[in-house]
């Protein structure tokens, strides 16, 4: 359960990485509303994540999660480059949030 608890949080902080670029510069409200919330609601789910997993594991996979999908949704939504070395250099992301699944007990 702590594992998918800490996916959900990696997702708000895809969710809080997006909202940011909206916020332009939190001059807008609404924006600035809904980045906030799920910054809290990221940080509160690592937190509960972190009661049963290591820090550097929890800590890693919650970054990886949210850089992964945050460089996914610039390209879709932001018309972000597209090149071999920044798919590339992805999945080597996910390449290591993988093993660091495997090694962790």
């Amino acid at each position: 359960m702590s594992w998918i608890i800490l996916v959900l949080a990696g997702l708000f902080e895809v969710g809080w990485a997006i909202g940011l670029k909206y916020t332009e510069g939190f001059t807008r409200l609404w924006p600035t509303v809904g980045t906030v919330a799920a910054m809290v609601v990221s940080l509160g789910l690592l937190g509960i994540a972190m009661k049963s997993l290591p820090v550097g594991t929890a800590y890693a996979i919650w970054v990886g999660v949210g850089a992964v999908g945050t460089v996914i949704l610039g390209i879709v939504l932001f018309d972000e480059p597209v090149n071999a070395l920044r798919i590339g250099s992805v999945m080597l992301i996910v390449a290591g949030l993988v093993g660091l699944k495997l090694a962790t007990p």
